[in-house]
């Protein structure tokens, strides 16, 4: 059966693609959006109750627009009605003097994120150990430690988010179908024709935002340039909550050693499971995203507070009282991957988000919607190129090793 034609054809209602096909319908497109689950759900990247989010942002310069202008869509949407998507509770990035933490494919990731924040104007303290003591009596810090703090930085919160920009996109008039697994992406004249195990779906343009799955989706180059890798999210019950509550607590990144696996996260109690949420990035193991085991044995927490939480984290106990695994699609040196595909011209691919992109997704949302809609998009989307992210790959050898 054959449906369409449609102007653009969004694959995957994650929070790169709701936020696309919120903002392509607010600019009047004829939107088809497609998703093999129900989102917002638990198979991807998007979910877990919180995410961190932040203006300064080490990863590199060219990602602070569009974390800014996500902050901004972020108010816009709540002052439509969708409540608690971001909270401002504060950052604190943190590392030490006597070496160059990496993380996210960056070296000296917290002196990176003081530079970036000093060249955009991003309000911050820099604190000293004595002072990170007195402010966060919580962290447990070696004398050598120092912290970025940004007021400004805190949750969002990743289901909400991702349901409100779909609820808008429908309202609208955009045609949202779940499960349909897209089998098929072809190139058909000027446009694109999108194939799912019983339908044939045709459009101008279509917009490839599937996450896990657009590495075999996409094929050559994606499918061996990209990797899915698994990360485990861990809820440990603190001894006294209140000392760990927003407000009181800020949401942080700490760099305890000079290799991104001495590098974890964490929130404050802001969600339902009651306890501090935290984690770490593995990029050593890749799988397929429908092998990726979907549950975490209690090996993995004992493993994660002894390493890093144990010692750091005062008052909050080895006792887990939840966990959540998500995947990341990772490209060369954890950089974003968006751009028209070489063989399907009319088909855009908006993966991979390297694990920090749900902060930077009502942006790029909005900016892929412009691009296709007028031709070209107020925030500079040339940056993230596979080409340019293979390149920044080989430029890095020999230099300090990243993620």
């Amino acid at each position: 059966m054959s449906h369409g034609p449609f102007d653009v054809i969004v694959i995957g209602l994650g929070a790169m693609g709701a936020a696309t096909a919120w903002q392509l319908a607010r600019r009047g497109a004829r939107v088809l959006g497609l998703d093999r689950f129900a989102p917002p759900h638990a198979m991807g990247s998007s979910h877990g109750a919180t995410r961190i989010t932040r203006l300064a942002v080490g990863e590199g310069r060219e990602y602070v627009p569009l974390v800014r202008r996500s902050h901004a869509l972020w108010r816009e949407l709540e002052a439509d009605g969708a409540a608690g998507l971001y909270d401002a509770v504060g950052g604190l990035v943190l590392g030490h003097g006597a070496h160059r933490s990496t993380l996210h494919g960056q070296g000296d990731f917290v002196a990176r994120t003081m530079a970036i924040a000093r060249e955009f104007g991003v309000a911050h303290e820099v604190l000293n150990a004595q002072a990170l003591r007195e402010r966060f009596p919580q962290l447990s810090v070696d004398d050598g430690e120092h912290g970025y703090f940004e007021p400004e930085a805190g949750l969002l919160r990743p289901e909400r988010c991702v349901q409100a920009q779909l609820v808008r996109a429908e309202a609208l008039g955009a045609r949202l179908m779940t499960g349909q697994k897209v089998t098929r992406i072809e190139h058909d004249g000027a446009g694109v024709v999108v194939h799912t195990a019983d339908a044939r779906y045709t459009a101008a343009h279509a917009v490839l935002a599937a996450g896990n799955w657009t590495p075999a989706l996409a094929g050559a180059p994606y499918d061996s340039a990209l990797q899915v890798h698994r990360q485990v999210l861990h809820w440990f019950r603190a001894e006294r909550p209140a000392n760990f509550a927003p407000g009181r607590f800020p949401v942080f990144i700490w760099a305890h050693g000079p290799r991104s696996e001495d590098a974890f996260y964490g929130m404050p109690i802001a969600d339902e499971h009651g306890g501090v949420k935290v984690g770490t990035q593995q990029y050593d193991v890749a799988c397929a995203p429908d092998d990726l085991l979907r549950s975490s044995p209690l090996a993995e927490a004992t493993a994660m507070h002894a390493t890093h939480v144990h010692g750091r984290l005062l008052g909050v106990t080895a006792e887990r009282v939840h966990a959540a695994v998500c995947a990341y699609t990772v490209a060369p040196d954890s950089r974003f991957v968006i751009e028209a595909h070489p063989r399907i011209p009319a088909l855009t691919v908006v993966s991979a988000c390297s694990g920090h992109g749900f902060k930077h997704s009502a942006a790029l949302g909005e900016a892929v919607a412009q691009r296709l809609t007028e031709g070209t998009s107020t925030i500079d989307l040339s940056p993230f190129a596979l080409a340019a992210a293979t390149s920044a790959r080989q430029g890095a050898s020999g230099a300090t090793p990243s993620a």
